[in-house]
Parts: C-alpha cells; structure tokens; sequence
C-alpha cells in the first residue's frame, strides 16, 4: 500500500519547529505517546536470564554493558573482560583489512563467539552480540546488496517495499555471521545542511513513522508470527534517540533548540512504531535537546523511552557518545549509565571504561539495580534472539546458503524496483523523457560509472571513499545499466566522462553529483551544490551550446540548490543516492526495445527543494513556505510540463566555500590567510606568488599540477621558517578528531624534504608538530600524491583541537621543497603518516 502525502497532517499538527529558549529543558512523560511493549513476560527467558545472572560477578555484568570496535579489541580481550559486544565501525573489518567479504566476516564473528562462550576466564560462555552499520543494505560486505539510501527510500512512498528490504538486509547480514544491524535511522531531517541528511527518511514524521514500523518488521520478523527473530532475521536498532535530525543549523552531534511538544510530536515520530513492532534496540543520539546531551538525558531515555512508551529492550550508546556528557571521559561515564544507556559503544576506549565502571559499581555511584536492569535488557534480547542457542555463527542457516543469499538475483531486483520507485522527476521540457533506446545517446559525467559516486557514504567504509568499480561484484553503474539496455534495443551508448566525441549524439545523458560523505563530513553551510567548483555546470553548458538535448541525472543525499545546472537542462532526474543497481536508472528513462514506456516516474519529494541556496530550513507547513519544487512535487510522462527560466541568484552573499576545505588550486580559501614566516620569526602575505619571507629563508611560488598555476611550491634555504594558514576565527575540531578524520595534502615533494614538519596551532605554547619527512621520502621522487595525517595526531603533540587557529604549519629545513595545491579534512588519501607515540 502506498503512503499517502500528509500535507494536511503536518499543517493541522502545526508542526513548525519553532526555536526554544536552551533552559527549557522540562520533560513531561504524560504528554508523550503511551505504548504497549508487544512482547509480554516470558517466565522461561527470564527465569534463564535471572539464572544466568545470580551466577555472574560485578565484573562480568559490567563486560556486558561494553561494545568494545573490531579495530581496537582481540578476541582474548573478549574472553578476558567478558565482554558482551562488539561491532564493526565504518572503518572497521576483519584483520584490518581495508574490504571485506562473506568469509572475512564469518571467520571474525566465529572467532569472538568462540572467545565469549569460552569459560576457561571465569564468565558465564555468554556469546557476543556482533553488531554493523548495514543502513542501505550489509553495506560493509564486499559483493553485498546495496539499497538505496534512506532519502531516495523516503520518495518512494511504499512501506510494504520497505518491509521487504528490511528482511533482505537482514538475511544478507545473518549470512555473514551477524546478528545485530544499528538500523533504522528514524531521523525527520528539518535542516538539509545535515550531514546525515541523507540517511533520514523525510522531513515528514508522517512518512518516518509509517517506514518505521515496516523497516522493523522487516528486519527483525513481526512478533507473534514464526519469523521474528528467527535465524534469517537481525536484531533492529531503532536510531538516533532523539532529536538528531532537528539539530540547530544542521550541526551534526549539535543541539536541537526546540519546544519539547516539537520534539515530541516531530523527532518522536518514528518510535512509538518502532517499540510497537517490537524494535530490540534503541541508540542514543549524540546530540543534545536544548543544551543536554541524549546520552545523559534521564527523563528522555528512562522516563519517557522506557516508561511512557513500554520500551523493552535495551538502550545502546553511539560511538563514544557518552564522553561528550558533562563530566564525562570517554572511559569514565557513570552519569550516561544513570541516565538510562544500558551499554556504552566504547570502541577504543572499552578498557577503561570497563575499569572504571567496576569501581563505580562497588563505590555505589552507579546502584545494583541499575546495573542489573541494564544487564537483564541486554542478557533478555540475547536470549528472546535465540543467540545462546544459535551456535557458531558460520554454521548457521543463513551463513550456510551465504553463496545463494548475498547479493542474490531476487535481492538486486528488489534494489532495483526500489532505484525504479525513488527516482523523481523535476524537469522535462519538450517531454524529452523517455528516451529512444535505438537513438546514439552520449552518457557522460564523472558520475556516469561509479558506483561509488552512486552509493554514497556508508559503502564498504565509513566514507564511502577510495573505491572503485572493480570493489562492487555483481553491481552495475548507471552508465552500464544504460548500454546494456541501448545495445539491447539496437542503438549505440557511447561512455565520455569528460563530453567530447567523434560523431554527435542524440542525446546526452549527464550524471553528476555529490562525492561520497558520512555524518559531520557532510555537514555544509548552505545548500549550494559544488561551491567554487562548475565543471559539472560547464559541461551541461557545453552540451547545450552544440545543440545536444541534454538530460541531467543528479546524484545527492539531499536537496540543493541547483537552478544553473536546471537551467542548463532539458531534463532533469533527482536520482538520489540509488546503490548498486544502476539498470534501474535505465529501466525509467528508456523506452523499451519496442519503443513502450516500460516504467513511468513515481517518486515524489520527500524533502522540500530549495529556491536559493539559503532557504533552510525549508519544511512543509512552516511561515513563508515557498520552494521551489514543493514536498510531494514529481512529474510523470502525462504530468509533464516545460519548466521556465529560474533565477540563478543563490542568496549566498560572498564566496561559497565548501567546509573542511583550507587551501585549493593553490590559494588559501575565503576565510583563511596564507602567510610566509621567516626564520627571523616575521610574516609576510603569501597570496601573491612569486614572494619571499623577510630574510629570504622561505620562498613561495606558482607551479602546476592539474591546471596552470593551481599549486604553490614553497623552497627554504634555512630551518624553521614557515609556510601558515590561518583561520579568521578559531576551528573546533573535536568530532573530526573522534571521526578518525584526517588533515589531507596533495603535495609532490623533493627528495632534499628531509627535515620537514607539518602541525596545527592553537595559539602560544599549544602547537603540535608531525613528522612528514618519512611518509614523503615512501613517495616516488617529483609524484603527486595524497598525504594524510590523522588529526589524533596533532592532538597527542600538543594541539588543543577544540581551539585551532593554524590549521596548517608547514615548516621545513634548510633545503625542503614541496609543492602543494590542495589542503582539507577527508579521508581519501593514498598515504598515512603514522602518529608520534607521546
């Protein structure tokens, strides 16, 4: 059944998410939505739970409240520390290796079950709970299904296809020995700017609630029936609780500053469903609600989830979340325990955490009770999943028809029913679309065959980044969707990323889009698509100047603003971020080989599209609506009409700077200043090259790298001299620092860059220097390439990462000389420098 649009039901809720004063902290439990836990009291799961636990000491119960990450814990330590889970991060996969398939992740999820029924360390033999981020599918699985993301789902309007994707996520995660997924993501996105925008599935609570309860079902089974929780299905995370997706500015990990009834009523959406179907996990959000952190917000997590609303699974943290409550460390959170989390993700500091957690147990700051209620959660989902009857994992059902069951022909037609249903037509002028497949259509677009570009974040890595084609057996590009079913019908595709060609086509085909991002990475300034960067626009222009149709496939987690490249557009497709299954791009725009319209557009906006690019938040219902394309909009072949000129005037007053980013081309970025310190210790202005220090030790000039003169190489003929950027306001770096996010260099250095260092400043005394001469001296002499120095690393040095002035110090001895031309935060890089040690 599909879901209808819930105009009416947004306006009548007045649902406006007025800001609130940040004091206005009260919670009122009876206002929130009372629910019945679906699962009653079963004597024989708690009689084995309560059994299990008188035998168990504070230690062992303590272990089970800790998810320690694949990267930073060894089987041994499971055994040792009794341990109750373990979860592979974005970044995380067996042996530390950078993919992983069906039998990497079995052998990992054997070994750890191995280690936790043993008994030789004194604990019960209760088995870990193996927990992944599988949010479009096992996206961690080489050769895995990828479902669309969330934001291109949300278009769909179909939560019984919602269902079915859940179970075939959930069979695909259990055939590789996993039996716990962190989804769904129940986030209403109200800011688009949000880096995780695309992983909620609308700005309508109406359609999350309606997905929430199918995604559940389909992952776990519907309670009361064979399937729940059988060997096929995977215990579902209900996530973020609460608030994430209303946070102030789209700030990842911020606060959202609004009425309790807002949050209540739009943010609590989704949950209410979620318990109702029996959802055995709840993840607290990083962010805040008016100023207090989630994870130490008692009144939501215990009074509100556990209470108003029967919750009765158990409450797991997110990564390291509870360190950002007050008081709190990373490895020292009595206060979240308190508050209702019933088990920390301590990826890499599960040790400590652990440690201390004991002493505050036998100290009395954290009572028996509350440490028996969040081990008996944990202990009860465990039972009621049949987890310590399930033996090792790859003996398993699904792990045994793993061949059959991952990336299988009736999951991928799934997926691409799915790509089918979420495509939304903005734009057909002359009625362009559909496409004759027997015409020579140019394909084209530095997106046009890349899966990656096509998956987006949470692919294979936390970022989605530094993969290519040959990492996704069994998947198709958009590009290749495209000629399989051209070559089919007669016609001629032709695949040219860059839109040059011998003989003129019929049509062009243009896929372009966002690069791959995940959370905080994601997080942008205003909704303009590329700032300081118009070659997709140049190429849509260049193709329109010969005269060739053009039509636009815009691959994006979010709405952006995008009026030139409309403009420059005779069709234009919102494609999202559609996953694995590129045909079905093709199935909608084609024709079929008899010239019929096989598969007409059905997606419809699940986010409201912006005018300019400073209209947001921009939400159905709210003073002032007026978008562009209106939350429901989406043409069909009959509804088509040709769309006007739009106004190409973003609303973005000064230069558009894409976050993260210090230097490009060869230039310091708006915001940043450039300048040359000589060994004297005085400063000159970097921005005109050719320029020297004061006393000659440091020289700067143009060189260049991918285009004229858009890279700097800097010279020094003595030590300490240096090359700075400097910020026109202090960076707070912190949740990059706790992303593993790192400081990225393309550079081409000398072979004499013996002696040179690269750090961050945060003012006098609190500066922190790397080491860059060994990682350099590993690349080919006069080589681009990629250097990356995880931000930790300033930290251990001596940076106070929260307060960063400098965020790049480049300083050199007597005779280094590198060329730079671009310095950001990411993760794509080709080599690492490994972190000083103190």
């Amino acid at each position: 059944m599909k879901l209808a649009f819930a105009i009416g039901v947004i306006v009548a809720s007045g649902l406006l998410s007025q800001p609130v004063s940040s004091a206005d902290t009260t919670v009122h439990p009876e206002q929130w939505p009372a629910v019945q836990w679906p699962l009653p009291q079963d004597a024989k799961i708690a009689s084995r739970v309560q059994a299990l636990m008188d035998r168990m000491s504070v230690e062992e119960k303590v272990g089970q409240m800790v998810q320690a990450d694949l990267n930073s814990v060894t089987p041994d330590d499971v055994r040792r520390y009794h341990l109750g889970s373990v979860l592979a991060g974005g970044n995380s996969k067996p042996g530390g290796l950078p993919k992983a398939g069906v039998a990497q992740w079995q052998a990992a999820a054997d070994a750890f079950w191995r280690a936790s029924t043993d008994k030789s360390a004194g604990g019960q033999g209760i088995p870990v709970l193996f927990g992944i981020d599988a949010v479009h599918g096992h996206n961690n699985a080489v050769g895995a299904t990828l479902f669309p993301q969330n934001s291109a789902l949300g278009a769909m309007r179909d939560p019984a296809l919602m269902e079915k994707i859940g179970a075939a996520t959930a069979a695909e995660v259990r055939a590789t020995g996993i039996s716990w997924t962190f989804a769904p993501t129940l986030a209403v996105v109200r800011d688009d700017r949000w880096g995780r925008s695309y992983e909620g599935y609308s700005e309508d609570p109406s359609i999350v609630a309606a997905y929430s309860k199918a995604m559940v079902e389909g992952l776990q089974g519907k309670v009361g029936t064979p399937a729940f929780l059988d060997t096929m299905h995977a215990v579902a995370t209900a996530k973020h609780f609460l608030g994430d997706g209303g946070t102030t500015n789209g700030k990842d990990q911020g606060s959202a500053d609004i009425s309790e009834a807002d949050l209540r009523t739009i943010h609590g959406a989704g949950y209410p469903p979620a318990v109702a179907a029996g959802v055995q996990t709840v993840m607290a959000s990083f962010s805040a609600w008016n100023g207090v952190k989630m994870h130490g917000n008692k009144a939501l997590l215990t009074d509100v989830l556990k209470g108003r609303m029967d919750f009765g699974g158990f409450v797991v943290g997110d990564w390291n979340g509870h360190g950002q409550v007050p008081g709190c460390s990373n490895d020292d959170c009595a206060a979240a325990i308190n508050a209702g989390v019933d088990m920390l993700m301590a990826p890499d500091s599960w040790r400590g955490l652990v440690e201390n957690t004991v002493r505050e147990v036998k100290a009395g700051q954290i009572t028996t009770q509350r440490l028996d209620d969040a081990v008996r959660r944990i202990l009860t989902v465990k039972v009621r999943s049949g987890l310590l009857d399930a033996g090792l994992p790859s003996a398993q059902p699904a792990a045994r028809q793993a061949s059959s069951i991952v990336g299988s022909p009736a999951h991928r037609d799934l997926a691409r029913q799915a790509v089918r249903e979420s495509l939304v037509l903005l734009k057909n002028n002359g009625g362009l679309l559909p496409l004759n497949p027997r015409s020579r259509i140019l394909v084209t677009g530095d997106a046009a065959d890349s899966i990656s570009r096509q998956s987006g974040g949470w692919t294979l890595n936390w970022q989605g980044v530094g993969l290519t084609n040959a990492d996704f057996p069994g998947a198709q590009s958009i590009w290749a969707g495209i000629k399989a079913q051209v070559d089919k019908a007669g016609g001629t595709a032709v695949l040219s990323t860059d839109g040059t060609f011998s003989e003129k086509p019929d049509v062009a085909v243009v896929v372009f889009g966002e690069e791959p991002y995940a959370e905080f990475q994601g997080d942008i300034p205003n909704l303009a698509y590329r700032p300081g960067d118009d070659h997709d626009l140049e190429l849509l222009r260049a193709l329109h100047a010969r005269h060739i149709p053009v039509v636009a496939v815009f691959l994006s987690g979010r709405p952006l603003w995008v009026n030139r490249e409309l403009n420059a557009s005779d069709a234009f497709v919102a494609a999202w971020l559609p996953g694995s299954e590129g045909e079905g791009v093709a199935d909608v725009l084609l024709r079929d080989a008899h010239g019929q319209i096989a598969h007409d557009f059905r997606g419809r906006l699940a986010y409201s599209w912006p005018r300019t690019a400073t209209q947001t938040p921009l939400n159905l219902g709210q003073a002032g609506y007026d978008p562009l394309f209106a939350f429901g909009y989406g043409l069909t072949y009959a509804t088509a009409h040709d769309l006007g000129v739009l106004s190409e005037n973003s609303g973005v007053k000064g230069q558009l700077v894409q976050p993260g980013l210090f230097f490009d081309r060869g230039k310091a970025v708006a915001g940043m200043q450039d300048y040359l310190v000589g060994a004297n210790g005085k400063r000159v202005p970097a921005r005109v090259a050719p320029t020297h220090s004061d006393d000659g030790a440091v020289s700067i000039a143009s060189v260049d790298f991918k285009a004229q003169e858009d890279a700097r190489r800097l010279r020094w003929t003595q030590a300490h001299a240096r090359f700075v950027l400097e910020s026109g306001k202090a960076l707070d770096l912190e949740r990059e620092v706790n992303g593993d996010v790192m400081l990225a260099l393309w550079v081409r250095a000398k072979p004499s860059s013996s002696s040179l260092r690269i750090g961050m400043n945060c003012g006098l005394g609190c500066e922190g220097m790397v080491n860059l001469a060994p990682t350099l001296a590993s690349v080919p002499p006069d080589t681009w390439a990629r250097i990356g120095i995880p931000l930790k690393c300033f930290r251990v040095a001596g940076t106070n990462m929260a307060k960063v002035m400098q965020p790049v110090v480049l300083e050199g001895g007597d005779s280094a000389d590198i060329a730079v031309s671009r310095v950001w935060l990411g993760m794509d890089v080709d080599k690492v420098v490994d972190c000083p040690t103190h």
